[in-house]
């Protein structure tokens, strides 16, 4: 488990300008790679691993494994925002029209350290954290429904996936874990 810097790929390689997480030296074997992808603009939980049926069960959509992200929006949330954020909407993702399913989302007070390079600040908007639970995994799902409900994303970090949680590891921090180990 790796705690995803801001900045780097979740793949092993770099590709042009942008680190894969191989840049960040850690010490597994070369047949180990990410489940499910973070962009780069985002950070938090990447599970890594060589063992295939793990990997195939969390990304298969009929298990519908919780993922949980905070997200710092522009904007204070209010009710109805957060109520259709958590009702099925309609999204264009690589030129299709998706429907997601429902989610949960709710107003939170995380104490994250401040991000490097900093985030997008405008003295005019405020901003807010959000909580939101997905079963399913869309090309950069979280920021276009935040987008959508009128709250673009500034900062957006996975802090579980299934049973594993991020808890207080720091960008770079990496553990092993066991097919059993969940936090």
């Amino acid at each position: 488990m790796l705690h995803k810097p801001f900045g780097v790929l979740s793949q092993y390689s770099d590709e042009g300008k942008r680190r894969g997480w191989g840049s960040l030296n850690l010490p597994f074997p070369s047949d180990v790679y990410s489940i499910g992808r973070l962009d780069a603009d985002s950070e938090g939980l990447l599970l890594l691993t060589n063992d295939n049926r793990l990997k195939a069960s969390l990304l298969d959509p009929e298990q519908g494994h919780a993922r949980t992200y905070h997200v710092q929006v522009e904007g204070i949330a209010r009710p109805e925002q957060l109520e259709k954020l958590q009702t099925p909407m309609n999204l264009k993702i690589k030129g299709k029209t998706i429907t997601t399913q429902g989610c949960d989302a709710k107003l939170i007070n995380p104490s994250w350290p401040p991000r490097v390079p900093p985030i997008r600040v405008r003295k005019t908007v405020p901003d807010s954290w959000l909580e939101v639970t997905l079963y399913e995994g869309k090309n950069r799902q979280v920021r276009r429904m935040t987008a959508a409900v009128g709250l673009p994303t500034l900062r957006l970090i996975r802090v579980t996936m299934g049973n594993w949680s991020l808890g207080t590891m720091t960008p770079g921090d990496w553990m092993q874990l066991d097919n059993t180990h969940s936090t």
